[in-house]
């Protein structure tokens, strides 16, 4: 039997509740373009905390699956519709405050963490996660999946800065976990519990984090390799001694991809490029900067280049940060986010390259290389059944490989749909079963993003 929506609309704010298929369309997938996306009953656009509890316990009384969504920038497949589900978006709750006194923002999930960076920005401040997408992804998002970023071989990720959140439950209850209070030892750690749970344990409606004084205007080093190996010793080199604001490795395909877009003159012969940043204060910044630049020369670099001027850093960090968007061009991806420890790093992309190679396809990989997490990204023509079967073989491959060698699934990007048939593998069956209790505990009724992660 069909629930009565038009009680739940009675609740909400007039617009808010959508039906009509053709508009709810653009709500069934995020990024990753899960295929198997269903039809949701209806979308609620919420625009309140109050919203989201009406329509979860509405949901609750009817048995009916939610499934929470920010922008859809997600690449996992975490905000997939399942069909009859209830599409929860945030989209609409964009509030961001600033507090200067106390360093914090509290901001509502569907701000873009962008929004975030400027309103902090006007305070002298900075809120340091930066997703590739920090434009166009939501701090609810990058909460519900501990997103990470360029900055976070140094700053760390998400979770780092949160402090506080509001969250709804299975069964309507808004509880508030954590506040603006930079130490607070009472209790469980539950707020740390909600981050990263990609809206299977709760549904977040609000977010105090943390920020920092604005960062100094950094010295950027480019350095490209004939060898992949050199690059990745060379990461393994520089993490020993310091820690650099960024430190991200791109290889030939990347490489290519981006420069067939932007013809800014990147090597196209070179194996690896390294895109190295300091935000030290000045002398140091100039002695650290000379210091990666002995580094790479030693392991026998072919070209480096270092500038002090924004304009030309920035263009290369927009380069990095265009390699997702360059190769979505090429074809199909399946997108991975597999991490290792950094003893491990080269082992990794020369496993990838080698699973490339067997199943015939490309893969290219980009990496948050200071903090061993990849993005290998493969390339396929969807169209091609043959060619998208072994794309799908290499998938499963690349994250064997990244857990054989005692790394993780994903390092940011969350499990979503996606990656969930190599969630038991990874955490094994006493932490997977530990897993289902707390998701049982706080959603008996296995309502809350059903299919994601677990």
């Amino acid at each position: 039997m069909t629930p009565d929506l038009d009680a739940l609309a009675a609740q909400l704010p007039d617009g808010a509740l959508l039906v009509d298929p053709d508009r709810m369309d653009g709500y069934r997938w995020d990024r990753a373009n899960d295929p198997g996306a269903g039809v949701p009953l209806a979308v609620v656009r919420a625009t309140s905390t109050e919203d989201v509890q009406a329509s979860v316990r509405f949901a609750a009384q009817h048995g009916l699956a939610v499934v929470p969504r920010g922008a859809g920038s997600g690449l996992s497949g975490g905000a997939s519709a399942l069909d009859g589900c209830l599409v929860i978006s945030l989209e609409r709750m964009r509030a961001v405050e600033v507090d200067p006194v106390t360093r914090i923002a509290v901001v509502e999930p569907g701000a873009f963490n962008a929004d975030v960076k400027a309103a902090a920005a006007e305070h002298g401040l900075w809120y340091p996660p930066d997703p590739s997408s920090y434009e166009i992804c939501s701090i609810g998002g990058n909460v519900a999946t501990n997103a990470g970023g360029l900055c976070c071989v140094k700053y760390g990720v998400t979770t780092d800065y949160v402090l506080g959140l509001t969250v709804v439950l299975a069964d309507g209850t808004a509880v508030e976990l954590g506040g603006p209070r930079l130490k607070d030892a009472a209790g469980l750690s539950l707020t740390k519990l909600f981050v990263g749970s990609e809206g299977t344990l709760g549904v977040i409606t609000r977010i105090v984090l943390r920020l920092v004084p604005a960062q100094r205007p950094p010295c950027t080093l480019v350095a490209t390799f004939a060898s992949l190996d050199d690059a990745t010793r060379t990461v393994l080199d520089i993490t020993r001694r310091m820690r650099p604001a960024m430190l991200e490795l791109m290889d030939r395909a990347s490489i290519n991809a981006v420069e067939d877009i932007t013809r800014m003159g990147l090597d196209r012969t070179a194996e690896a490029m390294l895109v190295v940043q300091s935000d030290e204060p000045a002398t140091h910044g100039t002695a650290e900067i000379a210091a990666v630049t002995a580094i790479c020369e030693t392991n026998h670099s072919t070209e480096v280049f270092s500038t002090d001027d924004a304009e030309t850093g920035d263009a290369f960090v927009v380069a990095r940060r265009m390699v997702i968007p360059a190769l979505e061009q090429k074809g199909s991806l399946l997108l991975e986010d597999v991490g290792v420890p950094l003893p491990e790093l080269g082992a990794l992309v020369r496993g990838i390259e080698a699973i490339a190679a067997k199943h015939g396809i490309t893969i290219a990989v980009v990496a948050h290389a200071g903090d061993g997490n990849t993005h290998p990204l493969i390339v396929f023509d969807a169209m091609d059944d043959d060619e998208t079967a072994r794309a799908q073989e290499a998938y499963g491959q690349v994250m064997d490989l990244a857990i054989g060698l005692g790394g993780t699934i994903t390092g940011e990007h969350g499990v979503g749909r996606l990656k969930k048939p190599w969630l038991p593998a990874y955490l094994g069956p006493d932490v997977m079963d530990l897993t289902r209790r707390v998701k049982a505990a706080l959603d008996p009724q296995g309502i809350l993003n059903p299919g994601a992660m677990l």
